[in-house]
């Protein structure tokens, strides 16, 4: 994992880092269901599932989302900012939900620097562009840019 200064993150801006591939799972499915309340048979009915377009249970578009901090755990040597203490999510310009995740599918994710800058002394905004892919097609399964504060 590479510490990088405030400037050298300024000079990342534009490149790009994609995780490891992550299984989705019904298991995961139903763990988010439960821990949402979001139940709707397309993601937990896998009976009911087969007979939609979709040809079986898919998981929620907020699961997908809320996959950001995990597959960037799985980014090998990610740039960190030097001494940051924290980060927090402080929200997004736009996500959309481009295509389904059907369960069982593996999904990695790419992450594309779009701004890093310093909103007051030890405090920075980083705009990242997140991109879900699915493994084996060419649509992906979410496009967002994200926004994420830093605190040294």
């Amino acid at each position: 994992m590479a510490s990088l200064t405030a400037e050298e993150m300024r000079g990342r801006i534009g490149t790009e880092s994609v995780s490891d591939w992550v299984e989705v799972g019904q298991a995961m499915i139903n763990r988010f269901a439960d821990a949402t309340g979001d139940h709707q048979f397309i993601h937990t009915d896998p009976v009911r599932a087969a007979l939609t377009p979709f040809g079986g249970t898919v998981a929620h578009g907020f699961l997908t989302l809320s996959l950001m901090p995990l597959l960037q755990a799985r980014i090998e040597d990610a740039p960190r900012l030097e001494g940051a203490r924290m980060g927090v999510n402080y929200g997004g310009n736009k996500v959309r939900f481009v295509a389904p995740v059907r369960s069982g599918s593996r999904v990695r994710g790419r992450f594309r620097l779009l701004a890093f800058d310093e909103k007051k002394p030890g405090q920075f905004q980083q705009t990242t562009e997140f991109t879900v892919e699915i493994e084996g097609q060419e649509k992906p399964a979410l496009v967002a840019e994200w926004i994420s504060q830093l605190f040294t």
